[in-house]
This record gives C-alpha cells, structure tokens and sequence, in this order.
C-alpha cells in the first residue's frame, strides 16, 4: 500500500515575480498559470495559501494597474 498523496498538478507551478521587485523583499506577489486560472500568492510566504482567478480577470487587473501608473 502507498500512503503518499499523488503530486497536485498544482503543485508542480512555475512562479513568477514582477520585474518590478527588488532582491531587497517587501511587497511582492507572485503568479502562475494551472488548471486554466491564474494563481497569485505573497512572495514571503510561497508555502502559504493563493488565489485563483481566471485569465480574464487577471488581465483586467494588470491593464487596471498599468491605467493607475502602477
């Protein structure tokens, strides 16, 4: 019997930092692309929990971010 939990397909996700982060920490979010969502967690915490939105979403949030100057 193998007790071992099969890998989620989540949890072999490439992440990716904005190129806007420093090497220095702060405020960092990091995303990746599963399952047809977009995933979002704090770059701090990687083993912590992430949201899940979908690529029409994730879309109207950065052209919403890139209009404010951000």
């Amino acid at each position: 019997m193998n007790d071992k939990m099969p890998d989620s397909p989540l949890s072999n996700m490439v992440w990716f930092k904005s190129s806007y982060s420093s090497g220095e920490g702060g405020q960092c979010v990091e995303v990746a692309t599963a399952g047809g969502a977009v995933h979002v967690r704090d770059s701090k915490i990687p083993a912590g929990p992430n949201i899940a939105v979908s690529p029409k979403a994730w879309a109207g949030l950065v052209a919403l971010a890139v209009a404010d100057g951000g």
